[in-house]
């Protein structure tokens, strides 16, 4: 299992906590001091479109009109800690944020 988070976010360490606790082998990527793959970010885009980028987050707010209208991949790619948070994959499946409906699909997979 891989996830794509930021050490000092509170929802990728709750993820993190709770898979590692239910027994999940965890590959960690900080997306701030790792940087996230292009190809890994075309892949996410494609599978959850405009929801990938966090528009509540402060570096969204300190974009300019023109930076926000710009390509999400490119502005990704430039400023990784815009993405949401965590990515998970495990094999074929992919699922972004940490809600109720995700936690309860990955902890029931580790029973």
């Amino acid at each position: 299992m891989r996830i794509w988070g930021l050490k000092n976010c509170d929802t990728s360490r709750k993820a993190m906590k709770a898979l590692e606790a239910a027994g999940h082998n965890i590959d960690y990527v900080d997306v701030r001091a790792d940087g996230v793959d292009r190809a890994d970010l075309e892949r996410f885009h494609a599978a959850f479109g405009e929801a990938l980028v966090n528009k509540r987050s402060t570096t969204w707010r300190g974009l300019s009109d023109d930076e926000r209208a710009g390509d999400p991949i490119a502005l990704l790619a430039q400023h990784p800690t815009l993405m949401k948070r965590p990515v998970i994959e495990d094999g074929d499946q992919l699922t972004l944020g940490w809600d109720t409906k995700t936690s309860d699909n990955w902890l029931a997979k580790a029973r």
